[in-house]
């Protein structure tokens, strides 16, 4: 059986492209590494009165509006578990829930491969559900009885969790075994060994008057991945250098 992703949010049409558009795309089609499902669970179906139903104002004033819980829990069980024959007394044993919030563990490379280690590989025991917010953000009663993992992808504020959820999985999902033509690919990107990736050149061998580093085309191997490493330190130190460690300073 094919491992699932929920995804509950206001507006489902976020991740219409992430299914049928490149790498991760294909994996949701089945064309790449093990397939993953990937269903939408939308919210106002959930309230009684649909869209204007899953929000309300702050106790304690303030301002926006904030998701209710109840409206989240309705989706999680009615969407999610029942639809998805999970068992509704122990979910949390065949289920993962994320919910993206500045609060979180920051996204990173290594937070990237640890999550596909432990939920896109094809012998994890738990389907993942993603919690959209939106508004303010919503009730805290739900975060502390449902969420299992907080993440966030950045010092700064989006006006949903879409992209957050969206980020999440594809850079994910491209640790994931078989997701890319190349298995080293990953491994040579950037932020690996906590350096930023070296230039890379194509043809044309000259372009506006700018030729390819030579030592690209000597054909001398050792001489080249000296070159890289060299490169990926130079670029680092320029771009990022907080990345760079003792052992490459």
């Amino acid at each position: 059986m094919a491992k699932k992703i929920w995804i509950i949010t206001m507006f489902p049409n976020f991740f219409t492209p992430l299914k049928e558009v490149g790498v991760v795309g294909q994996v949701f089609q089945g064309l790449r590494g093990d397939k993953i499902d990937l269903e939408t669970v939308y919210i106002p179906d959930y309230s009684e009165r649909g869209f204007k139903g899953v929000d309300s104002a702050p106790y304690g004033g303030g301002p926006g509006m904030v998701m209710r819980a109840d409206i989240l829990k309705n989706a999680l069980v009615e969407g999610v578990i029942k639809k998805g024959n999970y068992s509704e007394e122990n979910f949390k044993e065949e289920l993962s829930i994320v919910f993206t919030a500045p609060r979180g563990k920051v996204w990173s490379n290594e937070a990237c491969k640890s999550f596909a280690k432990n939920y896109f590989a094809s012998d994890s025991a738990k389907d993942l559900v993603f919690i959209c917010g939106r508004y303010e953000g919503i009730d805290e009663r739900f975060i502390e009885k449902y969420i299992d993992e907080v993440y966030c992808i950045g010092d700064y504020v989006l006006s949903g969790g879409e992209i957050a959820v969206m980020a999440i999985i594809d850079s994910a999902m491209r640790f994931s075994e078989g997701a890319l033509g190349n298995s080293e690919s990953a491994l040579k990107d950037s932020f690996e060994q906590d350096l930023l990736e070296h230039p890379q050149y194509t043809r044309p061998a000259v372009f506006d008057g700018m030729e390819v580093p030579a030592v690209l085309s000597s054909g001398d191997h050792k001489k080249i991945e000296k070159w890289k490493h060299d490169k990926k330190v130079e670029m680092t130190k320029l771009w990022r250098p907080n990345l760079i460690k003792k052992e490459n300073k």
